[in-house]
């Protein structure tokens, strides 16, 4: 999707009832989200349109609800982008700003439970800023709702980034989906501590016993300095337009990505991609993939992060950065 003078529209510009759509935002595995304009308070906002089919391919029609083909969401806009971004910046974060990213995302997390909903896939990149540094939980693709707990009051379906996700849930048992989220979000305050994970080759066995709950956290010693408890305003009258259109079109996708330029042959580079990548959990898709020959025997290589941890992904940047059989002049 073109954009001119730095509008964040297209010069053809898509309607969805009272919104205008613009530029993409971001995209995951079973949906996107497009800045959109109301143009009737002109108010921003973020649209997150689900896409059905692949959502019933996938098999996990019951964590969404779905009506046609597609599902729109109208979201607030968040302008500071992720939480991730900030220890990208900056590394570890000082002690005193963790706390208070933590205690936002402890409120967050807690009302959310408190209303039946775990999120299931709590980690920096799915946390927002907004311009006044407040945070914002996003991407609740993977959530469950009280009502899907069967009669044994577990949950059931495996999901999560590896890196995040509570040791349990990769097992066949079940899982409470209040005590997983929460084992994310101490993973979450690792890493803004230390600026990075905390379990290289996570041990489940003794992860099991490592266990706190929100009221015990809400009454620690560190948690409660300079702690402000929240105000949550309870909102009921939302009036959404039923609204159908086109999902197609990513231009502007945001994805994490990074460029590097070889002497190596073309198959000898996919494959050391692969011998990187593939003990951090990542898949290379090959069919996708492009090496441009800049120069006689010299290739351009770019690589796009479209799943998974982050951190991984800048782990197996590094890797590939010090690889010493590639022959990579810069990247």
């Amino acid at each position: 999707m073109s954009t001119s003078s730095g509008s964040p529209f297209a010069r053809s510009r898509t309607r969805l009832g009272k919104y205008e759509l613009g530029k993409t935002l971001g995209e995951g595995s079973f949906a996107k989200v497009k800045y959109a304009k109301n143009v009737q308070t002109g108010d921003n906002v973020a649209i997150k349109i689900i896409n059905r089919d692949r959502v019933l391919r996938q098999n996990i029609m019951e964590q969404v609800m779905a009506s046609k083909t597609k599902i729109y969401i109208v979201l607030e806009y968040v302008h500071g982008g992720e939480l991730f971004d900030e220890i990208a910046r900056h590394g570890r974060l000082k002690e005193y700003e963790a706390r208070r990213y933590f205690q936002q995302l402890i409120n967050a997390v807690d009302y959310c439970h408190s209303r039946g909903v775990y999120h299931r896939d709590l980690k920096p990149e799915n946390l927002l800023l907004d311009s006044f540094g407040t945070l914002k939980v996003s991407d609740f693709g993977l959530s469950a709702l009280s009502k899907q707990v069967r009669d044994d009051g577990l949950l059931h379906t495996a999901c999560g980034t590896p890196n995040y996700v509570a040791p349990e849930v990769l097992t066949d048992k079940g899982y409470d989906g209040t005590t997983t989220d929460v084992w994310s979000c101490g993973v979450i305050l690792f890493v803004l501590m230390a600026g990075y994970l905390p379990f290289e080759e996570p041990n489940l066995n003794s992860l099991y016993r490592k266990r706190i709950t929100i009221p015990e956290i809400l009454e620690d010693e560190w948690f409660k300095k300079d702690y402000k408890p929240p105000h949550f305003e309870q909102n009921d009258d939302v009036n959404l337009d039923d609204i159908d259109a086109i999902f197609n079109g990513s231009d502007g996708l945001v994805k994490r990505e990074t460029q590097f330029t070889s002497r190596s042959p073309a198959n000898e580079i996919i494959s050391k991609i692969e011998e990187i990548a593939k003990p951090l959990g990542f898949s290379v898709q090959k069919k996708n993939y492009k090496v441009f020959e800049v120069a006689p025997s010299l290739h351009l290589v770019e690589l796009r992060k479209t799943g998974g941890d982050t951190l991984e992904f800048h782990k197996a940047r590094s890797s590939l950065n010090s690889s010493n059989n590639l022959d990579i002049l810069c990247i």
